[in-house]
């Protein structure tokens, strides 16, 4: 009595192609989800079920549909790939305080999670260095402290330096650029300044 059956698939050349891509994506996706849930836990003592992750993905999803593929386009872009080390956790934290310390600016604070949940970064970031370890890429979490602050020409740090959320002048020297490109120079920098350290070691 036969209680199984085998089959033997012979797909074209751009079946098994598709296939194999197709297997990759759904590997990459429930590692990185893994990955999501443990950083959520050692971070911020949070479990997080599958549940709460498919419906945090299909919001994603919504926000941004184009996220895993610009993951994928830096990975296969570019060797070297330098991030601000973005404590989602932390960043998202319950703003209500407590009796001995009431919590602040709880209006704007409440916004500024609902944005960066949204955004999905942690899971963008998740995504990305899965991506770039799969790929052999380095990937670089440098300090965001002072990054969008500080000039990228000749190093003053100074609040005023931000005239609005676009753009940077610096008040020292009057640099002037795109608040992101400047942080951006910066955020490099940071990260040359980390691999060359570590390779000195």
């Amino acid at each position: 009595m036969r209680r199984s059956f085998k089959f033997l698939l012979r797909p074209t050349v751009e079946q098994a192609a598709a296939l194999t891509q197709c297997l990759e994506d759904h590997r990459e996706l429930y590692n990185a989800a893994l990955e999501h849930r443990r950083t959520a836990y050692r971070e911020a003592g949070v479990t997080i079920g599958y549940g709460e992750q498919s419906a945090e993905l299909k919001e994603i999803r919504k926000a941004d549909p184009d996220g895993p593929k610009a993951a994928l386009a830096l990975v296969r872009d570019y060797d070297l790939i330098v991030h601000e080390d973005l404590r989602i956790t932390n960043m998202t934290r319950s703003v209500s305080g407590t009796v001995e310390a009431p919590g602040r600016n709880v209006a704007q604070k409440s916004g500024l999670n609902r944005s960066i949940l949204d955004a999905g970064w942690g899971v963008f970031l998740t995504i990305l260095a899965y991506k770039a370890e799969s790929a052999g890429r380095e990937l670089i979490a440098v300090a965001p402290r002072d990054t969008s602050r500080t000039c990228s020409r000749c190093g003053h740090c100074a609040k005023e330096n931000r005239l609005t959320q676009a753009a940077f002048r610096c008040t020292a020297c009057g640099h002037a650029a795109h608040a992101d490109v400047n942080a951006a120079i910066n955020i490099l920098r940071a990260g040359l300044a980390l691999r060359e350290a570590a390779q000195a070691a």
